[in-house]
């Protein structure tokens, strides 16, 4: 067992070292900022303990006392609020954020600093800006009529909630100048040592390109505003490459394509050729993005995403995955390909409990690839069992891309879990019996493990202690959310302070793993609403240049029919997870889609009791396809993550090759919800 705690640890600090990726080169009055933003992180991140806190308080008043207080439902989004908000000026100081890393990793390290430089001034301090200026006359206006809650039991002082906006803001902005001193001062002083690699015009390449094929279309539409709205995809695309975060990335996109909006309101562009415009876009417009990030922040539904987070962290650190691959290693090790098989069991208990897709491809291959390895099971067999069965958690509920999705299509995400569980349980379970007809037909690929013992009952009451706790916390947490007894946010809490519990009846808790804990919920929590930030600014500005309505008019002049066009929209998600992750593609991509699919008058069954079948069954479709993100190159999150913990002896290729059967797989289970939409609208219609 010490030596499982060993692994576990490693696989700890491995996945953290990929999350929080590498830390700038320190530099006097850059170097204090750090410190300060890191110091006020450290603090905010409490939050979360006293989130947990209050939902548990919450749900134990209502059922034991018999009394609700809206003064705690607020509680909650106060803190959610005060955590993202200062949580994206740490994400930024330890460079938590997602990149396309495709070209930004052959690039020499000065050119990745001029990227960053010139993203940090070019993209991200015009946003900064606004949002420090719109956001602190948002926070005056609030003060100045005193603004309270709606509630007469609720919190006072909602203007101190807002002051959040701009205050946040300005670490965000003193955190971009210290990330910017360090990329000078490093460029200064070490400028010719760090040529090794590829320059700067690497990007400009792509970036070219993207830019080009924008001119190109501008013969394909009719008006100024698609050309624009083209011309903000592609620029997106472009910019992507240069490897600068994703989340600046929109957030920049947008406010460059607002100002060309004014120019162009204002008979400033004429020496382009293309007409003036009346899209009304100007500074103070764009001013309305304060009050979506506002809205955001005070999201009941997203409260549950770092609650999620932290389960399924706190799970990971309970040691739950170590009893259970070795109780199911004894139980499955006479069986042929029973390795795999455990690992995918392993991986189906963890994705119904934890969801976190980085930490389990990562706990998963330190468990179990050296011994697969040992007893010679093919390279490619093992590694794809390992990444495919540790993506399962995005899918499987209680899933953080579930709650997104419920919240940017308006949906219920109790239903939107109970319509992904048979998928789910159904891709699991193709995982299995293609482990099982590989291991009969190819018998080197999966051999039978040397000296294994048969089964008996010792091995099975074994694997009943192990997989009844965690068994018991997925049922208490999905359980009342099928039930009605608790709302998702409620249950997420509830799910958190368990799986704390877990890891205390287990003897893995410490004051060391609760920090651990507690630090990776608020890097992962802030990079997200990084994203969610960026997001925000890029669709306004779209939807502004009437991006939805052009976007719409594009899908439905395809000609493709009611089921082409679902195919067709699956098909471009598809082609997008080659490059993107499944938060861009959620956040920007599946809005726009939404009313194309609602105008499709599609007839899928909704039993008589569910609103929105056919929306419901295709972000279900679009889940499933999204499972492909991680596993596919060249930016498969699941390859990378697997790829730091594998011997020097496995290699990339043979990781790439051991996942395109169960890419193969999930297009098989996506077909299958195709064609059977009542494996996603079954379950929630009998839950009411």
């Amino acid at each position: 067992m010490t030596m499982q705690s060993d692994l576990k640890e490693d696989a700890v600090d491995t996945y953290e070292t990929l999350v929080e990726g590498q830390e700038p080169d320190q530099f006097g009055i850059a170097a204090a900022i750090d410190k300060f933003v890191k110091t006020v992180g450290h603090t905010v991140m409490f939050a979360n303990l006293i989130l947990i806190a209050a939902i548990v308080l919450q749900v134990a008043m209502r059922y034991i006392l018999n009394v609700n207080y809206p003064m705690l439902d607020e509680l909650q989004w106060h803190l959610y609020g005060l955590v993202t908000m200062f949580g994206i000026s740490y994400a930024l100081v330890t460079d938590s954020h997602v990149r396309v890393d495709l070209l930004h990793m052959q690039m020499s390290r000065r050119s990745q600093r001029t990227v960053e430089i010139l993203g940090m001034v070019l993209l991200v301090t015009p946003f900064i800006y606004l949002m420090i200026d719109q956001g602190a006359d948002y926070f005056w206006e609030s003060y100045r009529v005193n603004e309270r809650s709606a509630s007469a039991t609720g919190l006072p002082f909602r203007w101190a909630f807002k002051a959040i906006i701009p205050l946040s803001f300005i670490m965000l902005a003193l955190a971009v100048a210290a990330r910017v001193l360090h990329d000078l001062h490093a460029l200064w002083t070490r400028g010719s040592e760090e040529r090794e690699g590829r320059s700067i015009f690497l990007v400009i390449v792509p970036f070219m390109a993207a830019m080009a094929v924008a001119w190109a279309l501008k013969f394909t539409v009719e008006t100024t505003e698609e050309m624009m709205v083209i011309g903000m995809f592609m620029t997106f695309i472009g910019l992507l490459f240069t490897g600068f975060p994703v989340a600046w990335t929109l957030a920049g996109t947008g406010m460059v394509f607002c100002t060309a909006a004014y120019l162009f309101d204002n008979d400033l562009m004429l020496w382009t050729g293309l007409e003036s415009t009346f899209t009304g876009l100007d500074y103070l417009t764009l001013g309305a993005v304060v009050n979506r990030v506002y809205a955001t922040m005070s999201n009941a539904v997203l409260v549950a995403l770092p609650m999620f987070i932290f389960m399924g962290l706190m799970l990971d650190e309970s040691g739950v995955a170590e009893r259970l691959m070795t109780a199911m290693t004894r139980l499955f090790g006479t069986v042929r390909g029973g390795l795999a098989i455990t690992v995918t069991l392993i991986g189906i208990v963890l994705a119904a409990s934890t969801g976190i897709v980085g930490a389990s491809v990562v706990l998963l291959g330190v468990l179990s690839l050296p011994t697969m390895m040992e007893n010679k099971y093919s390279k490619s067999l093992a590694t794809g069992t390992i990444a495919a069965s540790g993506t399962l958690g995005i899918l499987i509920p209680p899933s953080i891309m579930l709650v997104i999705m419920a919240d940017q299509m308006a949906l219920s995400v109790g239903d939107l879990f109970m319509a992904a569980m048979l998928p789910g349980v159904l891709l699991g379970t193709l995982y299995l019996l293609y482990i099982f007809i590989v291991a009969q037909v190819s018998k080197s690929s999966a051999p039978v493990p040397e000296g294994a013992k048969r089964p008996d009952w010792d091995a099975v009451k074994e694997v009943l202690l192990a997989v009844v706790p965690p068994l018991g916390l997925i049922l208490a947490v999905l359980g009342s959310i099928f039930a009605g007894i608790c709302t998702p946010t409620e249950a997420s809490g509830i799910g958190a302070a368990g799986a704390t519990l877990l890891a205390l009846i287990y003897r893995k808790l410490t004051l060391q793993k609760v920090w651990n804990v507690m630090k990776a919920t608020f890097n992962s929590t802030a990079y997200i609403f990084a994203i969610f930030l960026g997001a925000t600014v890029f669709s306004f500005v779209l939807r502004e240049l009437g991006g939805d309505e052009f976007i719409e008019h594009l899908i439905s002049s395809t000609g493709f029919g009611a089921n082409g066009t679902i195919i067709f929209i699956l098909f471009i998600c598809f082609l997008l997870g080659f490059f993107l992750d499944w938060i861009e593609i959620t956040l920007i991509v599946l809005p726009l889609m939404g009313p194309v699919v609602s105008g499709l008058g599609l007839d899928i069954p909704g039993y008589g009791v569910i609103d929105e079948p056919a929306l419901i069954w295709f972000v279900i479709l679009v889940a499933v396809t999204l499972q492909t993100s991680f596993l596919t190159p060249p930016v498969g999150f699941s390859l990378f993550y697997l790829k730091g913990v594998c011997p020097p002896s496995i290699k990339l290729t043979d990781i790439y090759k051991g996942v395109v059967p169960f890419v193969l797989l999930q297009l098989l289970c996506l077909a299958l919800v195709f064609v059977i939409p009542s494996l996603a609208t079954w379950l929630p219609s009998i839950a009411f």
